[in-house]
């Protein structure tokens, strides 16, 4: 005998026999009643036997029911295994993660190792990458436009986020080459204390201090000769004399294009560069990102 049985007429028998209650098993599979009986019946009449008693009082689980019953589940477990590994396939398909970045994170290939790491982990996503104006240090990250994203250290509110370090690097001061300084290899800070500084706009929070080594002055402000907000503004603020700025030693080349050099700074800590993401995003496309950044990076056993 041959049974043409559906997905269907075993998730509904199987509400029944784990219920033992027909009322019950309706709610649960949100059907009526009567439709649910109706369902059983035809289920029953292609079995050829049945598989509930039933009186007044209860019902209960026949023989051939009894019989039908681990295989009906199993059956319905590994179809379940199946959508879902399905759905997974799909998702990754469509999946996009969206990486935030305002400094590029070039740094002796770093990106492209990553994206060979991730991609080889999850085949069917997508990389964006999406430049963020300097004004915000979370670079996409507060405001959801970006998934993951480079940023300098330290965060605001750094509670909603978690970062891996990619690199670590010393801050440099950048100057006109015609600047009295401009001679020296190496350059104390306390000699820069007076000299008018290029800052981030407020709104990069703790970002600004930081390039502006605020925690190196004693408490003396620092003085500010002009705000940038981007590496083009920087450089031209630096040709034009509007004042000095510190940058990690990785983004030299991005000012030293003609009438700009860099000297190493003795008395400040140096900076550190990290992948971040938000606290609260557990989804495995983020976490395979920052998997694939730990291992091509090395920041992990």
């Amino acid at each position: 005998m041959v049974m043409d049985v559906h997905g269907r007429d075993l998730r509904y028998f199987a509400a029944v026999a784990e219920e033992l209650h027909f009322t019950r098993a309706a709610e649960r599979l949100y059907v009526s009643q009567p439709a649910l009986s109706k369902q059983i019946r035809m289920l029953e009449k292609r079995v050829g036997a049945a598989l509930f008693e039933r009186d007044r009082r209860e019902v209960r689980l026949s023989a051939v029911g009894a019989a039908l019953l681990p295989h009906a589940q199993r059956i319905l477990a590994e179809w379940e295994a199946a959508r879902e590994a399905v759905a997974r396939v799909v998702a990754d398909r469509a999946a996009v993660l969206v990486v935030g970045m305002s400094t590029s994170p070039g740094r002796g290939g770093v990106l492209p190792a990553i994206r060979s790491r991730f991609t080889a982990a999850r085949p069917g996503a997508r990389l964006r990458l999406r430049q963020v104006p300097w004004n915000d240090a979370t670079a996409g990250l507060a405001d959801g436009t970006c998934d993951v994203a480079f940023v300098w250290l330290p965060l605001p509110d750094p509670d909603r986020y978690r970062w891996v370090v990619v690199a670590e690097e010393l801050r440099l001061v950048a100057m006109a080459d015609t600047h009295p300084l401009a001679d020296r290899e190496i350059i104390d800070f306390t000699d820069l204390l007076d000299e008018p500084f290029l800052a981030l706009p407020d709104s990069a929070g703790p970002l600004r201090d930081h390039w502006l080594a605020t925690d190196s002055r004693g408490g003396k402000p620092a003085r500010i000769g002009a705000e940038v907000a981007s590496t083009e503004e920087t450089y031209e603020a630096l040709v034009a004399g509007l004042g000095v700025v510190l940058l990690a030693a990785g983004n030299t080349p991005l000012l030293t294009l003609g009438g700009v050099v860099t000297r190493a700074v003795r008395g400040i800590s140096p900076s550190r560069f990290a992948l971040a993401w938000r606290a609260d995003d557990h989804r495995r496309l983020v976490q395979e990102y920052v998997r694939a950044c730990e291992l091509a990076t090395g920041t992990t056993d």
